[in-house]
């Protein structure tokens, strides 16, 4: 595996959005410092709902995004659906919660799958892209960063499949908002989640 495109952006506005998002990403040519908080100088609009230590660096795999292309029928420029990184070979729908990828001395831990919104559907010019999306069960992934690093594209990534039973993000998509089974609710929470997602599982649990 290999960093195939390193993405960020400045704030801008989407049409008939009032507030302004870094949704828009695009390729940087060179190398970018990763921190806690995500890749130095990419714009984070929505700090209530973006950004943040547990969504710090938001990936795609290129297996995932070219099946997209095909799905609509347009080439899929770097950076289109928001993403930070784009990893080659990398299939978002095998990837689970504690997962970790390594570029350098950067060190990613997977939290939480991408549950789409109306900023992403505006971005994409589809008022219907969100169920779309969510249909297609192949959600973006979202990841802390334990130790930062600085990337370009082309470096290498190693994958480590977390050791636990694993929570994907295609079930975390499925199953946001809803009840878990006792069973579900401690797997959910044996793995390194979100914290937000952590907090309303528990909640939910002492209900």
């Amino acid at each position: 595996m290999k960093i195939l495109a390193v993405c960020r952006g400045a704030p801008e506005m989407l049409p008939g959005k009032k507030a302004k998002t870094g949704i828009n990403k695009h390729a940087v040519n060179g190398a970018v410092m990763i921190d806690e908080l995500g890749l130095l100088g990419d714009a984070i609009c929505n700090r209530k709902h973006h950004g943040g230590r547990d969504q710090a660096v938001y990936v795609e795999g290129s297996v995932t995004l070219n099946w997209w292309a095909s799905e609509l029928g347009r080439s899929l420029e770097p950076g289109t659906f928001g993403e930070n990184l784009i990893i080659e070979g990398l299939d978002n729908r095998e990837i689970a919660v504690g997962d970790q990828f390594i570029a350098g001395d950067l060190v990613l831990e997977v939290t939480s799958a991408r549950i789409p919104c109306s900023t992403f559907a505006a971005k994409m010019g589809d008022p219907q892209f969100v169920k779309r999306y969510i249909r297609a069960g192949r959600p973006g992934i979202y990841c802390r960063v334990l130790a930062g690093g600085t990337v370009s594209a082309d470096m290498a990534v190693t994958y480590l499949p977390y050791a636990g039973a694993r929570v994907t993000m295609p079930e975390m998509m499925a199953t946001f908002g809803r009840r878990l089974s006792p069973q579900d609710r401690a797997r959910y929470l044996a793995a390194p989640i979100h914290y937000k997602l952590r907090a309303f599982i528990e909640s939910d649990a002492a209900a």
